[in-house]
């Protein structure tokens, strides 16, 4: 039978052969609360202790056409990170301490150095999360994907003290808007970096002082360490992660529905990346704003008095005011 399957296109030895690559690098991410490991059906966690009123925050995501790249240039290595950032980031902003990861990687023929390169960087996405890769996926699915190309998906879990979480109606006119930056384009708007770098040798550096390759490839920042505790100090009213529709799309999601923003646009220098982007691809400012992160990670709402301690303690600058106007107003 087991050769029967390996006619039709599935490896069951070959996926065997992944888990006992993943066993320890699940186990480098092992944190309190982890119950058993990994190999059974499900994954067991338990709540950790110190939670007055503990709310469980969950997110999923993927990584998008950044892939493709990866998979064209054959490095699998940090697209893992990316994985674990894009939902983690996601959960920090209402201040959630990430507990738990799990991984979906489906494919249509298991490579499974390639699959184990991918994982690696799942794990050490965890370790840079602080949280446990607590289980996942693999899926061979011959005919669905074509020779060499897979997918990926992440769910994180977290857990947030009820006291802790933003509340909207807490953010007021002035309060201050203070950015986090980026480590490059993070993991949004490939499909139109994929158009605008089609063609160019990515071996080379263009004037950007490295190989162009490297900074497409870039791994998403991972924004847990800067944010939890100035979430646990109060001190944080709302908090964007700065992803799909740039700052337009997203700094309006954590602000109540009368307020608005004021963001200066010289209040910090485009990254080359960014700007060589606009210049090849011929952006106007306004298709870079709404697609890229521009250099931003985050975006935090926070009162004057807090800033200080802020910026002292992340590299957080600012770069705008909230306003009783509605939207977003870059200038």
């Amino acid at each position: 039978m087991a050769d029967a399957y390996r006619s039709a296109g599935v490896d069951i030895e070959a996926a065997d052969r992944l888990v006992d690559r993943i066993k320890p690098l699940a186990a480098s991410t092992k944190r309190p609360g982890v119950l058993g490991g990994i190999g059974g059906f499900g994954g067991m966690f338990t709540i950790p202790p110190g939670y007055d009123e503990p709310v469980l925050v969950s997110g999923t995501d993927g990584v998008g056409t950044k892939l493709l790249l990866a998979q064209a240039l054959g490095r699998h290595e940090t697209i893992g990170i990316d994985l674990v950032a894009m939902c983690v980031n996601d959960i920090v902003v209402v201040g959630a301490e990430p507990l738990f990861f799990l991984d979906y990687f489906a494919t249509g023929a298991l490579d499974t150095d390639a699959a184990a390169q991918v994982i690696a960087g799942i794990a050490e996405g965890c370790r840079q999360a602080g949280c446990a890769l607590l289980g996942g996926e693999t899926a061979e699915m011959p005919g669905m994907y074509a020779p060499g190309h897979y997918d990926l998906a992440g769910f994180a879990v977290g857990c947030a003290e009820r006291s802790q979480l933003p509340d909207p109606d807490r953010i007021q006119p002035d309060d201050v808007l203070l950015a986090l930056p980026s480590s490059g384009l993070h993991s949004n708007g490939y499909s139109l970096v994929r158009k605008v770098i089609e063609g160019l040798d990515l071996d080379q550096s263009h004037g950007l002082g490295a190989p162009l390759a490297e900074l497409v490839l870039e791994p998403t920042r991972i924004y847990i360490d800067d944010l939890l505790p100035l979430f646990r100090e109060g001190w944080i009213r709302g908090a964007a992660h700065i992803t799909g529709g740039g700052l337009p799309g997203n700094v309006p999601r954590m602000l109540p529905a009368h307020l608005g923003a004021r963001i200066e646009r010289s209040a910090w220098e485009l990254p080359p990346i960014f700007a060589f982007l606009r210049g090849h691809g011929e952006l106007d400012d306004a298709d870079l704003l709404q697609t890229f992160n521009c250099g931003i990670g985050m975006v935090l709402a926070v009162a004057p008095e807090h800033m200080p301690a802020i910026c002292a303690r992340t590299n957080a600058f600012e770069i705008g005011r909230v306003t009783d106007q509605l939207g977003v107003v870059i200038q």
